[in-house]
């Protein structure tokens, strides 16, 4: 129940962490914890994992084990081994086996990816030796499409 209810208070201050505490730390299993500016009702980001904490003086929450991230405005479903949201900088920092999926079929999987929110762009770096693998989805309009000739 406590977990439940500090979950509910960071829902409405993640964007301005403030407490009295430093650093809150929560263990359990499979925490979710809802993040929520106060800009918008479409930056709403659900985050769950074996653990997080969340440092009030710098603005970052991390997320460890089995990290699961929802960002519905995005159509977008992100799985991690650790996730670290940047509040003031607005950056998703995903990394280990990282996998991206956008209920439009586009995918990335990599190593880590870099997401900021503000600008919707994503920097996506492999594991030493490997490589980045995305699918995607292009969509043509039929007045586009070009026939070929000889």
């Amino acid at each position: 129940m406590v977990f439940r209810s500090l979950a509910v208070a960071m829902n409405n201050r993640i964007g301005n962490l403030v407490s009295a505490a430093a650093l809150l730390v929560f263990a359990c299993s499979v925490l979710p914890v809802s993040a929520q500016t106060a800009e918008a009702e479409d930056s709403l980001i659900t985050i769950e994992s074996d653990t997080q904490s969340a440092d009030n003086i710098t603005g970052v929450v991390t997320a460890l084990g089995n990290v699961r991230i929802v960002y519905p405005s995005r159509g977008m479903v992100a799985t991690s081994r650790q996730a670290q949201y940047f509040s003031r900088e607005a950056l998703l920092v995903l990394s280990g086996d990282v996998d991206v999926v956008q209920e439009d079929g586009n995918s990335i999987r990599a190593e880590r990816v870099t997401y900021n929110l503000d600008d919707e762009r994503a920097l996506a770096k492999p594991m030493p030796g490997q490589q980045v693998q995305s699918t995607l989805l292009l969509k043509q309009s039929p007045s586009s499409q070009t026939p070929l000739t000889p």
